[in-house]
């Protein structure tokens, strides 16, 4: 009788090792850096809404790109409530120059400011989320990038087959703008790739859980806008 007790339970400690070694591990998120050697502190501004959809938060926004920004490897993030302070001691409730920029850099102590804006928002299956990051950075601190204009932000809410039309440069600005429409091929794919490491592979959900939650969703938009800027800002810096 005792013996086939001892049979019984190594047979359970045996069916429970199966059972764990068949759950996926939730692997590793994708790690982002900053170009260049010297660590840097950034600012998010409160996002900028030009979807037409009054429910968005522009606070709730920012703060998604905020936690994102965070992950970046050699980055400093200061929250968006310490640029409010600095816009109400402004008596601005946004950038609309370089200069201005320039100025809440120094009064903030910041290498850039990060200025978020949501130009197209759809939280219903399948969800879509368009969007622009704008980085200004104090002068000499990067190499000049592409601008658009914000009419040209506003347009590209209703994407066109042509794309965002080609602004002139600037200096001291990066910005990319992209739309997300998870209906489209290439964005879920990203969007799985986004998910290791951020969901549980385990759960019934698993990768759906990015695309049913619209922070979920939008917090997806900002890492992929987030990567091409730095991207861009090492193509910059090796050119």
């Amino acid at each position: 009788m005792r013996k086939i007790g001892i049979a019984v339970l190594g047979m359970t400690w045996l069916a429970l090792a199966v059972g764990c070694s068949s759950q996926k591990p939730y692997g590793e998120e994708e790690q982002l850096f900053l170009p260049g050697t010297h660590r840097q502190v950034w600012a998010v501004a409160p996002a900028i809404n030009l979807s037409g959809q009054s429910q968005i938060d522009p606070l709730l926004q920012s703060d998604l790109v905020y936690q994102e920004l965070q992950k970046v490897r050699g980055l400093t993030v200061i929250p968006v409530d310490r640029v409010v302070e600095v816009y109400a001691s402004l008596k601005i409730d946004k950038v609309q120059s370089e200069r201005q920029a320039s100025e809440i850099c120094r009064l903030l102590g910041c290498d850039g400011l990060v200025v978020p804006t949501v130009t197209a928002y759809d939280p219903y299956d399948p969800p879509k989320f368009g969007a622009s990051v704008q980085l200004f950075v104090r002068p000499g601190t990067f190499e000049r990038m592409p601008k658009l204009d914000p009419r040209a932000l506003e347009r590209s809410a209703t994407p066109t087959a042509a794309g965002p039309p080609v602004m002139p440069e600037t200096h001291n600005m990066a910005q990319v703008v992209e739309m997300y429409d998870a209906s489209d091929g290439t964005v879920l794919e990203a969007v799985k790739a986004y998910a290791k490491g951020r969901t549980d592979p385990n759960k019934p959900l698993g990768v759906d859980e990015i695309t049913v939650s619209m922070d979920r969703y939008c917090a997806f938009g900002y890492h992929e806008l987030l990567s091409e800027l730095l991207d861009n800002l090492d193509e910059a810096n090796a050119g």
